[in-house]
């Protein structure tokens, strides 16, 4: 697991607030105090297995900050999978990274007014006034511009994604690329290799072209105002940075936790819950990294809608959670 950030006096005082953000590409931890300061924040490749992702997560705190464990009194989780994270953690909320992503964002960046925000699978667009979410729209049907595609092209253009901002700085020639779809986009990277233009225009053109379609697309129809943040994984990406400033013509902010901003919202949402309710948590502890759990699914017959439901047993087969159907007879 990457470790992003870490302040682990042996000292802490105090309650804490843990925080889980579980993509479809990465999974985010990150640890609160009462204070909203940052205690320890980590962010990992999920692989394809949120469960596993999430255990190993576990795993690192269980190694390095078992001894506050029993200080966490509030967990949230967010992102695609935070029902289900919700149901292996015995977590006390689960919000959609909408909400996350605004609260954390508006908590760091304040009077911030648009968040822009690009991730492994999707990307999205919030806008706020006064700290409240006023508008937003997600891009989930197609992958051009989101982290994964741009890894795709890195790894085919034989150039570490690291280096693609630096690269794209060093360009001297305008070039266009297509990129309205990601069949398009790599089509026309590869002819304009052809035609012998460098890599570092084309990283360039690259940046560019996806960020119109960012624009033209997640955001068609939007008044974007500054202040404005960059966050999610492609906000690493200097080059994409760049070319949002170029056509917005205006500042892009991307905060130093721009990575785990989802993460951090979730752990300032568990502490605004358990507070404002006076709950005790459900949180099973660091321990979770040892439990055996096994997610299934059915399709209810009992009415037309034919609900998907959800389920998550642990080893001993107790059912721990239930979900997805509308009526409500299944969830648990």
């Amino acid at each position: 697991m990457v470790l992003v950030e870490t302040k682990v006096p042996s000292d802490i005082e105090g309650d804490l607030y843990l925080g889980i953000d579980v993509g479809s590409v990465s999974t985010k931890f990150a640890i609160i105090n009462d204070n909203m300061e940052l205690i320890y924040a980590t962010w990992a490749r999920s692989q394809g297995s949120p469960i596993k992702s999430v255990q190993k997560g576990f795993e690192e705190m269980k190694n390095s900050l078992d001894s506050i464990e029993s200080q966490i009194r509030g967990v949230g989780t967010t992102g695609s999978a935070r029902y289900l994270t919700k149901a292996l953690v015995g977590a006390d909320i689960a919000k959609t990274e909408i909400i996350a992503h605004a609260v954390a964002a508006s908590y760091y960046i304040p009077g911030v007014r648009t968040i822009l925000e690009i991730g492994g699978q999707d990307s999205k667009v919030i806008l706020l006034k006064d700290g409240i979410i006023t508008d937003f729209a997600m891009n989930t049907i197609c992958a051009a511009g989101t982290g994964s595609f741009l890894d795709h092209q890195a790894h085919r253009l034989g150039v570490p994604i690291e280096k693609f901002g630096e690269l794209a700085a060093k360009s001297t020639v305008d070039v266009v690329i297509a990129g309205r779809c990601t069949v398009f986009a790599e089509s026309d990277m590869i002819h304009k290799q052809q035609m012998g233009h460098s890599k570092e225009d084309i990283i360039k053109g690259l940046c560019e072209a996806l960020v119109r379609n960012y624009l033209n697309n997640v955001c068609k129809g939007k008044k974007l105002e500054p202040p404005i943040t960059f966050q999610g994984g492609v906000a690493a990406n200097s080059g994409i940075r760049r070319a949002f400033e170029k056509e917005l013509g205006c500042e892009i902010i991307v905060h130093k936790y721009f990575l785990t901003m989802g993460a951090i919202g979730a752990a300032m949402l568990a502490r605004e819950h358990v507070l404002h309710e006076d709950i005790k948590t459900n949180f099973r502890g660091f321990r979770v990294s040892d439990m055996k759990f096994i997610p299934k699914a059915f399709n209810c017959k009992d009415c037309p809608n034919q609900c998907e439901v959800t389920y998550v047993e642990k080893g001993d087969g107790e059912i721990i959670a239930r979900w997805g159907d509308r009526c409500g007879k299944w969830s648990l």
